[in-house]
């Protein structure tokens, strides 16, 4: 019964148009009045937790250097330095979008601000050589949803806090699956620009390109910075958004100088405007997230899925459908912070490794950013391109189709997943 009050207060609060945000702190209270014990002390205290919480301080620094490299040109120089290396090849753009998305994936962790930043370049350049628009976005949706799997990732340091998963651990795992993202979309990509007809572009002179890598160099040693402190122990993950955030600071004000200190004001306020999104959601989902823990709301899963538990694949094929099915109607960090908490002891009770489930949950969930009807990284593609939704989903569909392929290879091999966490953890 608790779980029907759940679902129904939830969704039924959704279809009335209730932000997210206030659904969730709801929801909890309706589990309250349910059980028979309703505290409006106790709900204040609860969503004074869920944004008292210490790993929750990378949110404000990753977006905020996210808003920095933007800014501050890193993103450009990531954009210039893929077009001189493979931008002369057939079909070459669509290669320097999926370079640059992964690239700037190891940056920002933000899928949003990342399509963006790939979009405002990206598409009059590749609509002025011929590129088909529709598809031209759906790509460059496709390569902005990277942003949330491999390292740093916000949406993985929302699953951690949640969940109690390692984020450290997190941040490795998502390495390779988020390499092999980027992989399927070249092959993809090989086969749909065969049937279009586009102009190339001029092929740089090693001076030229030699030129774009000591620009780029800034931008590439972020990553290799992060990973490498937090392989090495010398930062946590929450330390790791303060050092991005100071890098991306420094590079955009004395390296590439950009950013004056006058421009940092309305970047501040930008970051802090988002931040306090992310972080009232957080703070409202605790609510719901200790009423579901006090309800019993996993072990009536549990009971329900009883049957899965000793198939950890067929569980996690089931899981994944929940989740491609709820990716229609809720964006990726309400996923993680209504489901996360309800799924993740379930998957532990499957013997599933948490860190494992933790991938697949965000990389499942960060589908719906790209098909309809929710779909937030794709409508902001269609907002640069000045395109209908209609005809961008038109042109996802291959990468989509690649993706889902993806989902089904690291559920069949889950080694491929745990097999560099196992390195991360020796």
């Amino acid at each position: 019964m608790a779980l029907a009050v759940f679902l129904s207060s939830l969704f039924g609060l959704m279809l009335l148009g209730m932000p997210i945000a206030f659904a969730l702190m709801l929801t909890g209270v309706a589990l309250m009045l349910h059980l028979d014990f309703f505290d409006a002390q106790l709900v204040a205290q609860n969503m004074l937790s869920g944004a008292d919480n210490y790993p929750l301080m990378a949110v404000p620094f990753f977006i905020l250097a996210g808003e920095l490299m933007n800014a501050g040109g890193i993103s450009q120089r990531i954009i210039n330095l893929a077009v001189s290396l493979v931008g002369h090849i057939r079909g070459g753009l669509g290669y320097v979008t999926i370079g640059a998305s992964v690239m700037l994936a190891s940056l920002s962790g933000s899928a949003i601000a990342d399509t963006a930043a790939l979009a405002t370049l990206l598409i009059p350049m590749m609509r002025d050589n011929g590129y088909p628009v529709p598809r031209s976005a759906g790509l460059i949706a496709s390569g902005g949803i990277i942003a949330p799997i491999i390292p740093p990732s916000m949406p993985f340091i929302i699953f951690g806090v949640t969940t109690n998963t390692s984020i450290s651990g997190l941040f490795m795992a998502g390495i390779v699956p988020g390499l092999l993202m980027g992989a399927g979309l070249v092959i993809t990509w090989m086969f749909v620009v065969r049937g279009m007809t586009v102009k190339l572009q001029p092929k740089a002179s090693w001076g030229e390109r030699r030129t774009a890598l000591v620009e780029g160099v800034w931008a590439l040693a972020l990553p290799v910075i992060i990973i490498g402190g937090l392989r090495g122990g010398i930062f946590t993950p929450t330390e790791a958004a303060v050092v991005a955030a100071v890098y991306s600071l420094v590079v955009a004000l004395f390296v590439y100088r950009q950013v004056t200190l006058k421009d940092l004001v309305p970047l501040l306020v930008q970051a802090a405007r988002t931040t306090s999104t992310v972080m009232f959601l957080c703070a409202a989902a605790l609510v719901s997230s200790y009423m579901v823990t006090l309800a019993d709301l996993p072990q009536q899963m549990n009971e329900m899925l009883a049957p899965l538990l000793h198939e950890p694949k067929l569980l996690m094929v089931a899981i994944t459908l929940l989740l491609l099915a709820v990716g229609t109607v809720m964006d990726l960090t309400p996923t993680i912070l209504v489901l996360g908490p309800v799924l993740t002891p379930l998957a532990a009770a499957a013997g599933i490794d948490p860190t494992y489930f933790g991938v697949m949950f965000v990389l499942t969930g960060t589908l719906g950013l790209i098909h309809p009807p929710v779909c937030t990284v794709l409508n902001v593609v269609c907002g640069v391109a000045r395109i209908s939704l209609e005809s961008a989903t038109r042109g996802i569909w291959p990468f989509l189709l690649t993706y889902l392929l993806l989902l089904c290879l690291l559920i069949a091999v889950p080694e491929i997943v745990t097999a560099p966490l196992t390195l991360f953890r020796h």
